[in-house]
């Protein structure tokens, strides 16, 4: 099996800022950032990486969505004004929620000021605003049209081929996630790169094959903290451990600072309380002394009236629990590793909070060594992207790419969706899984079938095999764990094993190399996924969302066949005139009606579960002394 360089585009193009002929169109770099997001290419000329910085805007592009009355979409800094004033119609930190159900989120589910759709079910989530329903996915593409546009105006040439970086700790799920949304804005995504990679061949590190390291990556942004510990070894970059906080960042510095001027001001605290436009003011002000005294040591700024001041060794007191925090999850990388901070060759500073001396001073004592902080924190990562898009564009002949799998391979799952499992462009060797569930009660067996290619739905795929899982307990729906796992070895073969979890049933099948697909219809189904991307796109919604529908229809006529006692008459009516709604518009096959109708039917039902849960627990402690 062998890297395939397919290009439907490819043309002689004059770059009109660069005054350089073309052969090929820019292949460009992107950090998709919780916070914040960037793109970058590799000049052509001193084949230098450079962060674009459109009309003079910065390179920084805020990662935050705002949708007007009408539904378009604002992208970064005229979205981040939005805030305050308009929350339910802004989204922010989507990162967070990629590839993530309900469930995920856990405690953190009030952290956003958004609506986010709880279907009790283990689905991806969705975020309502008005009477429309996005997907993380839909919502990170719109950042990164964004990026798209800022690049291809910058550059005055079209870009339809990126880079997309991630968090090292993303597992599968979340790296699919972020490739559909590229190519929901639009792109090709040639490859999924860690963050921490990114930044060490920004740093140059990696590029030498010859070259054998260990280091750390030590990344502190505006809401997030990952340390990363990469051994890298003939140009393979292999991530040891990773630790680290999502919700730990810069953003903290920022609160304790306001929480030391309220303390010792009773005026600011009244700024404080005023509204929320104040309170944001007073936000901007903390952040503004947070940069000051990186590299001053007093502050002082006026706000309505009342002054604000903070010295560095007071600002560096009330961080040093902040720092400490991160210092603990490099103890904790580290010891899972096996490393001792002395067998660390090279520390490597990203995020813009690495900025503050107090950060890199500990950093650095820690490790014993001088932290590498050379290039500019926010950029590092896209830099790094850009790197790695010029490798795969042919243009550095002098580091080894290995194999590669041409062509997307998954399983079929409910509404004949392809779910990928291993992406394209994958490296070989290697491994991947996810785990599935039952979707009807007793369920014993399940048909497992696997596909091959870029298109949402499996019709238009190519079928590789197909095998039943036989023998699963009877169980009710969504009880069985099933774990499917592909198993791509260096020549191609691919092995598809799925395993029920509680019992041990087992089944497996092996597919020989290449599928028997010529180059030229590994070309043909590239150019059709990418002519055909945006209707996939919304095709797949559409089925999502009946399935999600067709679940909790399920759910809700099987809860009020056994505890409809348990409820009045007119909830009884009212649960089964929103069952018959969701039913009707089923066939509308319009995404947000059908969803809208499982968030009324979700809502009104929600308490009921709860209220028999308390009825049942009551009757279990009837007559029993609690000692």
């Amino acid at each position: 099996m062998r890297l395939l360089k397919f290009d439907p585009m490819a043309k002689i193009a004059i770059n009109l800022t660069t005054a350089s002929i073309q052969q090929e169109e820019v292949i460009v770099g992107i950090d998709l950032g919780t916070t914040n997001s960037l793109v970058a290419y590799m000049h052509p000329e001193d084949r230098a990486a450079i962060a674009i910085n459109d009309q003079g805007l910065g390179t920084i592009v805020p990662s935050v969505v705002h949708f007007g009355e009408n539904g378009e979409a604002v992208v970064g800094n005229a979205a981040k004004d939005y805030l305050i004033t308009d929350p339910a119609n802004t989204i922010y930190s989507v990162k967070r929620l990629l590839g993530k159900s309900y469930q995920d989120l856990g405690a953190h589910k009030d952290f956003f000021g958004y609506k986010i759709i709880d279907d009790n079910s283990e689905g991806l989530v969705k975020i309502r605003v008005q009477d429309r329903f996005y997907s993380p996915i839909e919502l990170s593409a719109e950042i990164l049209k964004e990026l798209r546009a800022r690049a291809e105006h910058a550059l005055k040439t079209p870009v339809n081929r990126a880079v997309i970086t991630v968090p090292a700790y993303f597992n599968d799920s979340q790296r699919q996630a972020t490739r559909d949304a590229g190519k929901l804005a639009g792109l090709e995504v040639l490859r999924i790169v860690n963050e921490p990679t990114a930044a060490s061949l920004a740093y140059g590190i990696g590029l030498e094959p010859t070259e054998e390291k260990t280091i750390a990556v030590y990344d502190l942004g505006g809401g997030t903290f990952d340390i990363s510990i990469l051994k890298i070894h003939q140009g393979i970059f292999e991530v040891l451990s990773t630790n680290g906080d999502t919700y730990l960042g810069g953003d903290d510095m920022d609160r304790a600072i306001i929480e030391h001027w309220i303390l010792g001001n009773r005026l600011v605290a009244d700024l404080a309380a005023q509204d929320a436009n104040t309170a944001q003011a007073l936000r901007l002000k903390a952040e503004e002394a947070k940069k000051a005294l990186s590299s001053q040591e007093t502050f002082t700024a006026e706000l309505n009236g009342v002054t604000l001041e903070l010295d560095k060794h007071t600002f560096e007191t009330l961080i040093t629990p902040i720092v400490d925090r991160t210092m603990t999850s490099c103890r904790m990388a580290l010891q899972d590793a096996g490393l001792a901070p002395e067998q660390i060759d090279t520390v490597i500073m990203v995020g813009g909070s690495t900025r503050v001396p107090l950060v890199y001073q500990t950093v650095s004592d820690f490790f014993g060594k001088p932290a590498n902080n050379s290039l500019n924190p926010d950029e590092v990562v896209a830099l790094g992207a850009a790197i790695q898009a010029d490798v795969l564009a042919g243009n550095r002949k002098d580091i080894l790419l290995l194999d590669v799998t041409p062509l997307t391979l998954g399983i079929e799952t409910m509404g004949g969706l392809m779910d990928s499992i291993i992406p394209r462009n994958s490296k070989i060797p290697t491994k991947a899984g996810r785990q599935y569930t039952t979707s009807v009660d007793g369920q014993v067996n399940m048909k497992i079938s696997v596909y091959q290619g870029e298109r949402d739905l499996v019709k238009e795929n190519r079928k590789l095999a197909e095998f039943d899982l036989k023998g699963i307990p009877a169980m009710p729906a969504g009880f069985p764990k099933v774990d499917v796992n592909f198993i791509l070895n260096a020549d191609g073969i691919l092995k598809v094993e799925a395993i029920e979890l509680r019992s041990g049933v087992r089944q497996e099948v092996e597919v020989k190399p290449q599928y028997g697909l010529t180059d030229e219809q590994v070309e043909q189904m590239l150019m059709d996924s990418i002519t055909h991307a945006r209707e996939d796109v919304s095709t797949r919604m559409v089925i999502e969302a009946r399935t999600t529908a067709e679940q909790m229809i399920y759910q809700v006529e099987r809860f009020l066949e056994k505890n409809g006692e348990h409820l009045t008459s007119e909830e009884i009516n009212l649960t089964r005139q929103n069952v018959q709604h969701l039913k009707e518009v089923l066939p509308t096959g319009d995404k947000d009606t059908i969803l809208k109708a499982v968030d009324v039917l979700e809502e009104q039902t929600s308490p009921f579960a709860e209220r028999v849960m308390q009825i049942s627990i009551k009757k279990a402690m009837t007559g029993k002394k609690i000692e």
